[in-house]
């Protein structure tokens, strides 16, 4: 089922003229309401009639989360504050959130983009969709709430946490669909086998699970865990929330609402364009955004775009799921290592659990990588030589795969805090 055939299934040059007219609209309005804005602009030497092809975004400058703090907490807004009828904002944990407003149309906007990700995942107005991402601040309930309603499906809003409760009700409400982050799916996983249900007794189908980089290892153990399809979903709460974009039931990349959303790939060091196909660092541009239209953000993420056809008839371009962020790169003794490497190697590792923390010290003048990561239970209680040689092949992967070397601490199953939201994976303690 696609939700909005005429914009889902647009042809290429049609998609490419819509996107033109709305980033022309875009840029005018955000120089000509946004003092911000038309300052940064006016500093690049840039006016709005420069942009006369869609290759001419690159002349812009880019936004980013810095910019975007600066002018905290309504600076950002190109429609006065009698039109916002709802804010959102980050966490804020380093330094002020990131406030983001919406108009109504722009909430109709957003509901719309989150019915096509449920589309995307096989929804339908038959389902009951369980949504236990966060309510309040943070745009992952809200998002997914609205879509479900104009789905049209039936919703829970659970929102995180009570594990033992989630498991309860997806059980005796007869849920078909589950929206919350990858790693508190495993974690309702877990529950649900410590109480005893059998996931295949359950109606479940899918999940929509998003809001941080997961890999496809993990994707295989909660599809095997919890009996349903696993879908990647994709959103910022600078660009909108959830519904940036989102996996179709093929998953094979992450169709991007490009005719609400330009997406670019740019090299983060230099900030250049980079060819198509090629790896980098994702921008988004906001095409229909009225009361928060944020022009070349740049998410940090990395990503590369997609743009052969998909099966299922959607002719958006796709984005290759996230494989971390620039910030979120660790340097370990002049080695680049992204947590979502070492994730892989664990996950495929027979005897753990996919829960784990990585730890990097300082010891002198070297970098100390740790990897704390659960052990199964059986192999916890097992002989102290068997719990020796799976440290030893961890440790040997990780130096094969990521060409640095790792200390391997296996700890008790159930001893890594569950996160109800984000999952924390990372502490360097040489910041």
């Amino acid at each position: 089922m696609i939700w909005n055939e005429e914009m889902e299934c647009m042809p290429l040059a049609e998609r490419r003229a819509l996107q033109f007219y709305r980033l022309r609209n875009t840029i005018r309005r955000a120089y000509e309401k946004i003092p911000a804005y038309r300052k940064k602009f006016d500093e690049h030497g840039v006016k709005p009639d420069d942009i006369k092809h869609l290759a001419d975004i690159s002349k812009l400058p880019f936004t980013t989360k810095e910019d975007l703090r600066q002018n905290y907490p309504y600076g950002m807004f190109a429609v006065p504050m009698k039109d916002i009828v709802r804010v959102h904002s980050s966490s804020g944990t380093t330094g002020k959130p990131v406030v983001v407003g919406y108009t109504r149309k722009d909430i109709d906007t957003w509901a719309e983009l989150m019915a096509r990700t449920l589309c995307c995942a096989g929804g339908t107005s038959d389902d009951i969709v369980q949504v236990a991402y966060g309510y309040g601040l943070f745009t992952g309930g809200l998002g997914a709430h609205y879509g479900a309603e104009k789905l049209g499906a039936t919703v829970v809003p659970i929102s995180g946490g009570n594990t033992q409760r989630q498991v309860m009700i997806m059980k005796d409400f007869d849920v078909t669909m589950l929206a919350c982050t990858p790693s508190y799916s495993l974690y309702i996983a877990e529950v649900m086998e410590e109480m005893g249900v059998d996931p295949r007794s359950l109606k479940l189908k899918a999940g929509v699970f998003g809001a941080e980089p997961w890999t496809d290892q993990m994707r295989i153990e909660i599809e095997k865990r919890l009996c349903c399809k696993a879908i990647d979903i994709y959103g910022l709460s600078e660009i909108i929330g959830p519904g940036v974009s989102s996996e179709c039931e093929n998953q094979h990349g992450l169709h991007v609402f490009d005719d609400n959303f330009f997406p670019e790939i740019i090299d983060s060091a230099t900030g250049n364009p980079l060819p198509a196909g090629e790896k980098g660092e994702l921008v988004f541009t906001c095409l229909t955004k009225e009361a928060f239209p944020v022009i070349r953000f740049r998410t940090r993420d990395i990503s590369r775009l997609m743009f052969d056809p998909c099966p299922c008839g959607r002719t958006h371009v796709r984005m290759e799921r996230i494989t971390g962020r620039t910030d979120d790169m660790l340097i370990i003794r002049g080695v680049n290592v992204f947590p979502s490497q070492i994730e892989e190697i664990l996950i495929k590792t027979q005897g753990v659990e996919p829960h784990y923390i990585i730890i990097v010290d300082k010891r002198g003048v070297l970098d100390e990588l740790t990897v704390q990561v659960e052990v199964e239970e059986r192999i916890f209680s097992d002989e102290v030589k068997k719990m020796e040689e799976l440290q030893a092949r961890i440790a040997k992967e990780i130096e094969s795969v990521l060409g640095v070397s790792a200390k391997i601490q296996l700890v008790e199953p159930k001893t890594i805090e569950r996160s109800m939201g984000k999952a924390k994976r990372v502490i360097d303690n040489r910041k």
